[in-house]
C-alpha cells in the first residue's frame, strides 16, 4: 500500500512539475531548470554517503571495536539479501540512526553512541533492520528524485517571480491572469514540498514494515522507536540539519517547533500501532 502511495505521490509531483514548468517557465525554462536541479541533486546523491557521514562526524568502526553491532548488521544483511553495509558510529548522546549510500553495494549504517547505550539486542536489531530496509528499497534514490523535482519547481517559480517583477514574461499569454500566476508562484513550491514530505513519510512506513520482516521482531523496533522518541525530547540532537533530518529513524528535529504537515516522519503513535498490527498478524 505504501509502495502504491509513493508511486501516486511521485506521479502527482511530476504532473505538478510539468504544469508549472509549462505555465511559468515555458518549455525552455523547464528544461534549463530541470538540468540545473538534476546536476545539483544527483551530485549530492552520488556523494551522499560521504557528505552526510562527514556532516555528523561519523567514524567507521571495525568488528574488533563493536563485535555485537557488526554481528547484527552482518546477520540482518544476509536476511535482507543485500551486501553488508559499512558501519559507522557518531559520538552523540542523542539516540538515533540513519542509513545512506546510493545503492545496496555502497550502503552505510550509522548509529549514535546514545543509541548504543539505551537499546537492548532486540531493539538494536529492529533499528538496524529498519535502516537496511531503506538501503534495500533505494530510498536515497527516491528522495533525490523528489528533491530534484521540488528544486526545479521552486527555481521556475522564483525565476517567474523575478520576470514578473521586472516586467518580463511571455508575450503570447495575453489571456493569462497576473494574479493567478502570482498565486501559482507562491503555492507551487509549497505544494511540491508537501508532496515531498508525504513521500518521505510513506518510505518510513515501508522501512518499518521491511525492518520488521527482516528482523522478525516488530515489537523490538516498536520498543526502540518509543525509547528514541522519548530520549530525543529530553536530549535533542543539536547539530541536526533540516536537509538531512529525513534520513534518521526518528526526527532529530522533533524537539523544535515543526508543523506536522511538513514533517518528514509519520506520527510515532501510528508507526508503533502498525508494528503492533504486524506482530498480531504473525501469531
Amino acid at each position: 500500500m505504501n509502495g502504491f502511495k509513493t508511486v501516486l505521490l511521485m506521479t502527482m509531483m511530476m504532473l505538478l512539475f510539468l504544469f508549472v514548468g509549462n505555465l511559468l517557465g515555458g518549455e525552455q525554462g523547464l528544461i534549463i531548470a530541470f538540468i540545473i536541479s538534476l546536476a545539483l541533486n544527483f551530485g549530492s546523491y552520488w556523494f551522499s554517503d560521504k557528505i552526510v557521514l562527514k556532516m555528523y562526524r561519523a567514524v567507521e568502526v571495525t568488528e574488533q571495536d563493536y563485535p555485537q553491532l557488526h554481528s547484527i548488521v552482518e546477520d540482518l544483511s544476509q536476511k535482507a539479501l543485500i551486501p553488508k553495509p559499512r558501519v559507522y558510529l557518531m559520538e552523540n548522546p542523542t539516540p538515533n540512526a540513519f542509513a545512506t549510500g546510493r545503492n545496496p553495494d555502497n550502503g552505510a549504517v550509522a548509529v549514535t553512541t546514545g543509541l548504543m547505550k539505551i537499546l537492548n539486542k532486540d531493539e538494536l536489531e529492529g533499528v538496524i533492520a529498519h535502516e537496511l530496509a531503506h538501503i534495500k528499497n533505494r530510498d536515497i534514490l527516491i528522495s533525490t528524485i523528489a528533491a530534484t523535482l521540488v528544486g526545479t519547481i521552486t527555481f521556475i517559480a522564483r525565476m517567474a517571480g523575478w520576470a514578473a517583477l521586472f516586467g518580463g514574461g511571455s508575450k503570447d499569454r495575453d489571456d493569462s491572469s497576473g494574479i493567478s500566476d502570482l498565486v501559482l508562484m507562491i503555492l507551487a513550491p509549497v505544494i511540491a514540498l508537501l508532496i515531498q514530505m508525504a513521500i518521505s513519510r510513506s518510505r518510513e512506513f515501508m522501512a518499518d514494515a521491511g525492518g520488521a520482516a527482516i528482523s522478525g521482531k516488530p515489537m523490538g523496533l516498536a520498543s526502540a522507536l518509543n525509547k528514541l522518541t522519548k530520549a530525543g525530547e529530553v536530549i535533542p540532537m543539536r547539530n541536526a540539519g533540516t536537509s538531512s533530518a529525513h534520513m534518521f529513524i526518528v526526527n532529530p528535529l522533533s524537539g523544535k517547533s515543526l508543523m506536522k504537515l511538513f514533517s518528514t516522519h509519520p506520527p510515532m503513535e501510528e508507526r508503533i500501532l502498525r508494528l503492533k498490527e504486524i506482530e498480531a498478524g504473525r501469531r
